[in-house]
């Protein structure tokens, strides 16, 4: 009979996930190692072993939950705005809103979603793969709601991918107390959205 997990057992999971994010993100996928993540959580390998059976396994349960998180702000947004009974524009700002308010407190996640998805295996990549077109695709149909006569069936990818060119690049130049917070800069774009760059 299998010895029941402690308590403690998915909270120590969500910080060695928090540790090796940081790793991947400071010393690439690759040139991060079991060492580094035991040493930076302070345990020893053989601990970290107790958790997860490979780095691989960490990247994927890593990228497992934060793209589940990414599609759970999709959900959120439609929800608020079908509870608030907003129209398709304040929907997308909600979405808007909640992408940046994610990725405020996410940036190592999203780094490691933007570069290592591909040191996954055939199977588990393919997961996380599709789990990121679902997140396009629900953008696209926000964006297309919120501006039917602005997308069309030539433009609509150019205009998704524009809009995530905006947002998905905030952790290589967003810094919290900085100048401009994630939410001021969620507004920003919502302002360009609206009203472009012309006053």
């Amino acid at each position: 009979m299998a010895r029941p997990k402690s308590s403690q057992h998915d909270l120590r999971r969500d910080e060695i996930l928090d540790i090796a994010a940081q790793c991947f993100a400071d010393r690439s996928y690759p040139a991060a190692s079991m060492n580094d993540i035991a040493a930076a959580g302070g345990t020893s390998k053989a601990r970290l072993y107790h958790y997860y059976e490979s780095k691989e396994a960490i990247l994927f349960d890593l990228l497992d939950r934060y793209t589940q998180r990414l599609l759970a702000v999709i959900g959120q947004a439609e929800a608020t705005a079908q509870r608030r009974d907003l129209d398709d524009r304040a929907a997308l700002h909600e979405l808007v809103r909640g992408f940046l308010q994610e990725y405020e407190h996410s940036a190592t996640r999203h780094v490691a979603l933007l570069h290592d998805t591909k040191f996954l295996g055939d199977q588990q990549r393919e997961l996380i793969l599709d789990r990121q077109r679902d997140v396009v695709s629900a953008v696209t149909r926000f964006l297309k709601r919120a501006y039917p006569e602005r997308l069309t069936a030539t433009n609509q990818t150019a205009l998704t991918m524009m809009l995530f060119g905006m947002i998905n690049w905030t952790f290589t130049w967003l810094r919290p107390g900085g100048p401009i917070s994630y939410a001021a800069f969620a507004e920003e774009v919502i302002s360009v959205l609206e009203r472009g760059l012309a006053r």
